[in-house]
């Protein structure tokens, strides 16, 4: 079962290499971090608060690929942790078909909050029930 999230909080820190972002339950108690690298916290950041670089950036780049190639982007979905590494998949619909791609998290958000509304994002239970 899939539960829908939303992006809680994003930490960006000076002085450590990794970087966290929270996903909050949207109709629940349940949240966790998740590590992300500094290029993509960065990326996040950046489109949460309504920036846009000059050129395009990967995960612009990303977006503008799916949709001139004429998909467009669904959701994403965390589908699986295995040994303290999230793994995602972004779900792009295109002449009816829904193909999946995977990604890691962190790219996959990034995805995600380039589009407004944000794009869903969902967590499978069975990651929830490993985090709590």
């Amino acid at each position: 079962m899939l539960v829908q999230m939303e992006l809680a909080r994003i930490i960006i820190s000076d002085v450590n290499e990794q970087q966290v972002v929270y996903l909050r339950e949207l109709e629940g108690q349940r949240s966790f971090p998740i590590l992300i690298g500094i290029f993509e916290a960065a990326s996040i950041n950046r489109h949460v608060k309504g920036e846009r670089p000059e050129r395009p950036l990967t995960h612009d780049l990303l977006r503008k690929t799916i949709e001139e190639l004429g998909g467009e982007v669904q959701d994403i979905v965390i589908n699986n942790l295995q040994e303290h590494t999230y793994y995602a998949l972004i779900r792009i619909r295109r002449d009816g078909e829904l193909i999946e791609v995977d990604s890691r998290p962190s790219d996959a958000i990034a995805l995600a909050v380039q589009f407004r509304p944000p794009l869903p994002i969902y967590v499978d239970d069975s990651v929830l029930e490993q985090v709590a």
